[in-house]
């Protein structure tokens, strides 16, 4: 990546509070030309407060921003004219079509008219949005929708390039597509800040600024942040199938173990300190491997998340009644002309994570709404624990529990009210139904928030809300579509935790993600693509299935890249 000596921005002694809550506190750092700044953290860091501060949309409480040279505050104008900015929600006008939304966002850049042709072809192609111009905004995948956020606040070439979270609920292909753009837009001179948590793409920059409740923990090359892990990560192997989760629980509770997580047939370990041996592996294998920036992450957080889940052990065990908990027969859904899912068909064994992995529009949701009776098959038979959800009786759905893609909750009702909502829903009455909603909030620590309205909470907590509803009825089987999208890493573990425990207690789990580490945790996983299962086995056969001789042994997102690539392949020349 080239860089000059002339700074983008500077940030000198910034720090901004809300009352008494310290959002960000004081703050030094420079942006080069050419160089992008990663910044993560977990919610509630300071990351958005960040970039809205650098965006002129936040005056600071104390210090001074500047973007090629101009105050934020009082040199506003200027600052505007410079920078381009995509929030973390999708800010752009559903009802109005990709071209629409290219022209609103060109008159409120003051683009002039005989510039627009040349700059809306440019953009097009560089977003491969061409063929869809007409398209509403609304009618496009998670991927596309970010591709046309990215045109949007490129319609006037900025020198500063503002993108919080802009790879929330992207699809690793459609994430490395949106990386490389920004990459090329780095190699004409633009300024990037990219705030993230996928800890991958921090890890790709120039620096990286990690941030926690407001505080700086780190800030320069992200190489340096991982090598304070080095000699203190290991890989488990040699694990039965049936040993693995209740493995990583064990090592998580050892005192010197850091941070641990499974990785299809191996464990991931990292320990607080170096000693011989690590840690009593059980008579299993131990090999020491390169840190990654995650687990430096997790290090300088300095919190650890433990192994264990109270739901998990407030359960009793599930009694399987029939060979398998969910299976897909040839489940075909079509929407006129379109088909959305095409002859899925596979079978979830009692105890299982079953992941659905695939690009944004594959298919994934409509084959998981089928499955739990939210959708009615164009063909094809959805079955729940041996009974056709369809022709069932209503009270089958009293056996899942469904958490939804994008947050399903009543967002103009509060903590307390959803809980109650979706206590009374699932037939709980009195003190049962008292006592398992006090349950919900003391795990999943809601009292805070019990008057706060649903919409309005921090994302990680709408996630602990949707999932303890979802749980609340004790379901056999969950189904959970993209759960831990957008939120930070320990959330992301915490979440783990509580399926894995309740999968020890014999839950069936159903999970889409586009997490690749969070699909290493599923027993079987299936790649579905252009509405067909393309592809399915456990994590370790995926990823053997994608090996090739420049690449033996590829990540499960390599495997993924690999596989729909070749599918293109194979499909044009046939």
């Amino acid at each position: 990546m080239t860089t000059a000596t002339k700074a983008t921005a500077e940030i000198r002694g910034l720090s901004k509070d809300f009352g008494e809550t310290h959002a960000l506190k004081p703050l030094d750092l420079t942006l080069k030309k050419g160089e992008i700044l990663g910044v993560a953290g977990p919610d509630g860091a300071g990351k958005t407060t960040l970039i809205r501060l650098l965006a002129g949309l936040l005056k600071p409480t104390e210090g001074t921003v500047t973007v090629d040279g101009f105050d934020t505050i009082l040199q506003a104008q200027a600052v505007h004219e410079n920078i381009g900015y995509m929030p973390q929600r999708f800010g752009l006008y559903e009802d109005l079509s990709v071209l629409q939304n290219l022209n609103l966002y060109a008159e409120l850049r003051g683009v002039k008219r005989n510039e627009k042709k040349e700059t809306f072809k440019k953009l097009l192609e560089f977003t491969g949005l061409s063929p869809f111009q007409s398209r509403l905004a609304k009618d496009l995948s998670g991927g596309m929708k970010q591709k046309l956020g990215l045109a949007c606040a490129l319609v006037k070439r900025p020198k500063l390039l503002l993108l919080d979270e802009p790879s929330v609920g992207v699809d690793p292909l459609s994430r490395r597509e949106l990386w490389k753009m920004v990459k090329g837009l780095i190699d004409e001179g633009v300024s990037v800040v990219w705030s993230t948590s996928y800890l991958d793409e921090a890890a790709w920059c120039d620096k990286t600024l990690l941030l926690n409740e407001g505080n700086k923990l780190y800030y320069g090359d992200p190489k340096g942040l991982i090598e304070r892990v080095q000699g203190r990560v290991f890989s488990v192997s040699g694990i039965p199938e049936d040993k693995r989760r209740q493995m990583v629980k064990e090592l998580l509770e050892d005192p010197n173990t850091l941070d641990g997580v499974i990785e299809g047939a191996k464990l991931r370990i990292v320990v607080k300190a170096v000693q011989d041996p690590p840690f009593d592996a059980k008579g299993y294998k131990i090999t020491p491997i390169n840190p990654r920036f995650e687990d430096a992450y997790v290090d300088i957080l300095g919190v650890k998340v433990g192994g264990g889940s109270k739901i998990a052990d407030n359960i009793e065990p599930v009694q399987p009644t029939s060979e398998y908990a969910v299976q897909a027969d040839n489940l075909t859904k079509k929407f006129g002309t379109f088909t959305a899912a095409s002859n899925i068909s596979f079978s979830i064994r009692p105890g299982e994570i079953y992941g659905l992995l695939g690009p944004n529009g594959a298919g994934k949701s409509t084959t998981f709404k089928m499955l739990c009776g939210l959708l009615k098959p164009t063909e094809g038979i959805a079955y729940l624990n041996g009974r056709n959800i369809q022709t069932a009786s209503g009270r089958i759905r009293d056996e899942l529990g469904y958490m939804a893609q994008k947050f399903s909750l009543y967002g103009t009702l509060s903590v307390q009210q959803n809980l109650n909502y979706f206590a009374g829903i699932y037939g709980l009455s009195g003190s049962n139904k008292e006592s398992r909603i006090q349950e919900m909030v003391d795990i999943f620590e809601l009292k805070p928030y019990l008057t706060s309205i649903a919409q309005e909470l921090p994302l990680g907590f709408k996630q602990r809300l949707a999932l303890s509803c979802a749980l609340m009825h004790s379901p056999s089987v969950l189904f959970l579509d993209e759960p831990t999208s957008g939120v930070d890493p320990l959330t992301r573990r915490e979440f783990w935790n509580h399926i894995n425990g309740l999968v020890r207690k014999g839950v069936t789990i159903l999970v889409t993600t586009h997490f690749m580490e969070e699909a290493e945790y599923c027993d079987r996983i299936a790649l579905i693509y252009k509405s067909k299962m393309i592809e399915s086995g456990d994590p370790e056969a995926i990823k053997k299935a994608a090996a090739t001789k420049d690449n033996p042994e590829p990540t499960l997102e390599e495997a993924f890249i690999h596989l729909i690539e070749n599918y293109e392949e194979t499909h044009e020349k046939t």
